[in-house]
């Protein structure tokens, strides 16, 4: 597994909106008076509305957080939640979404977006099982797979026999190794991360106002 440093915004450091102007055509008193108008300014930006701030550091949550209607903005508590275990991290949508987020800073993406597949899939319509089944195997557990997952062999040829006659819980196996592994690995990295603490602080910066 590679890993790569994540660069998340902080804080302290979010773009102001204030007007700027040609120092050229500032003179005396007139600059001046300007200056102490854009510093009176500055201290305006760290209200900036929190749902802004998160789209300014995760990108990847704005279409999640515009299709909540009764929730749209997490609270600290919430998120302090997501350090109880990682079960308590993937039953919140935002959480797996932040999680995504990092996972995809260390090129393992595949991890996560294999769980979330798998969840789905036990909800399938058992018409469609085999469709659906034939499709997960070949993008994340076959040998050749885009985005092949890191099982063992036999858990690999144990899930290629179950979905010759699918049902709801032939990726169950795989799905297990996946999330122990996420468990034990990613998941205490994450919590030491960047993009986690600094969404934390930045919501806890924020109920304190």
């Amino acid at each position: 597994m590679r890993a790569a440093a994540i660069s998340t915004p902080k804080l302290d450091k979010m773009p102001g909106m204030f007007f700027s102007a040609n120092p050229k055509e500032l003179k005396g008193t007139a600059h001046s008076l300007l200056d102490d108008k854009m510093q009176k300014r500055r201290p305006k930006t760290f209200g900036m509305d929190m749902k802004a701030y998160l789209r300014s550091m995760i990108p990847h949550l704005e279409s999640g957080m515009k299709s909540s209607k009764t929730k749209d903005i997490l609270s600290a508590a919430e998120v302090m939640q997501w350090s109880l275990s990682l079960e308590k991290l993937l039953a919140n949508q935002t959480g797996q979404k932040v999680f995504g987020s990092f996972l995809k800073s260390e090129f393992s993406e595949e991890n996560i977006e294999f769980w979330l597949a798998c969840e789905d899939y036990k909800k399938t319509e058992s018409d469609l099982l085999p469709c659906k089944a034939e499709e997960i195997y070949k993008v994340f557990v076959h040998s050749d797979a885009a985005k092949q997952i890191n099982i063992d062999f036999r858990t690999r040829e144990s899930t290629a026999k179950k979905i010759k006659a699918p049902t709801p819980t032939c990726f169950d196996e795989a799905q297990k190794v996946i999330y122990t592994l996420m468990e034990k690995d990613s998941y205490p990295r994450f919590l030491k991360s960047d993009i986690y603490l600094n969404l934390l602080n930045g919501l806890q910066a924020n109920s304190l106002k």
